[in-house]
């Protein structure tokens, strides 16, 4: 029986996102709801957030940001073996969104499917992308991070309408000699998956004070043991990216990390909350400004909805 042949490491080599046009502010909303930009800023940290057309899909989102990164990596759509979408916003269940974006890329007959674990997505789709191609089932994968959330909003509820918005980010893991994707650490409190739920099966809706000390008090461990699994002392860190829920979350989380010299990102201030999108849109903005030269470390972690979690580090190239 003939196999492929398992690679000894993988790395992500290339990235790219995609955010809609159209800007809304605090401001914008608070002409609907009875909020205001200093209650926003104060609360989740957010000045302003991206939200799509009526007319631009959560598909047409992740085939912007996928071929992006497609196209930075140097690889032609042939090359690409797997496509794996991460997302919790598509409106149809079938057809899965991995196959469409293939096709519309021009990547013919690849393995293709989605991964549901809300916010924490893209991590758990960029540690299976590792695992297929360090154990011999692809040689080049394309993940894609990409929600839509503003369709499962409620206008009218401040609670909501104010945190989250659209984008979708990308990224392409290639075979390598070295290793540049750490040991997933990941998990589910599913115990507790009622406090993120889609209210009357149309409106997104949390619990944020449960939800908010669940990320302050417990996560940090998981971040620090996914340092340990990857032989990285927080000191060598450049950066830390978690899921962009909030604003306090993040920087609460990366206090107790013991990491002062990290790069922290906060994505969220700009693009809001955009779920399994985060972690990649903001990676590849901070390479796009320069903030992460070749060569760095970066920890990553996403949390949300199930409740999921998951957290790895990576070695940019």
């Amino acid at each position: 029986m003939k196999t492929s042949p398992a690679s000894p490491g993988a790395r992500v080599v290339a990235f790219g996102e995609y955010q809609p046009a159209n800007v809304v502010t605090n401001d914008d909303l608070a002409a609907r709801v009875d909020t205001s930009d200093e209650w926003i800023r104060s609360r989740v940290g957010i000045a302003e957030r991206r939200i799509a057309s009526p007319e631009e899909s959560l598909t047409d989102m992740a085939v912007a940001a996928g071929g992006k990164a497609l196209a930075a990596s140097g690889l032609g759509p042939e090359a690409i073996d797997l496509v794996i979408v991460a997302t919790c916003t598509q409106k149809d269940q079938i057809p899965n969104t991995s196959a469409s974006v293939a096709a519309r890329l021009g990547i013919t007959a690849p393995g293709a499917f989605d991964v549901n674990a809300a916010c924490a997505g893209f991590c758990y789709a960029l540690s299976l992308a590792n695992d297929a191609v360090r154990g011999g089932s692809a040689r080049n994968v394309l993940v894609i991070g990409a929600e839509k959330l503003s369709d499962w909003l409620d206008w009218d509820d401040r609670s909501t309408c104010v945190i989250f918005a659209d984008g979708a980010g990308a990224v392409v893991v290639s075979a390598a000699e070295e290793p540049g994707i750490g040991p997933v650490v990941w998990g589910s409190s599913g115990d507790r998956a009622d406090k993120i739920y889609l209210r009357d099966h149309k409106y997104l809706h949390q619990e944020g004070q449960t939800v908010f000390r669940w990320t302050t008090t417990e996560l940090y461990p998981v971040a620090l043991e996914a340092l340990e699994r990857a032989g990285v002392a927080p000191e060598e860190l450049t950066a830390f990216v978690p899921h962009q829920a909030n604003l306090r979350i993040v920087e609460s989380i990366a206090r107790r990390l013991g990491a002062p010299q990290a790069l922290v990102a906060r994505d969220i201030v700009t693009a809001g909350n955009t779920s399994s999108a985060s972690i990649p849109l903001a990676l590849s903005r901070m390479i796009g400004r320069g903030e992460l030269p070749s060569g760095s470390t970066v920890l990553t972690l996403g949390f949300g909805a199930g409740l999921t979690y998951a957290a790895q580090v990576l070695r940019l190239p």
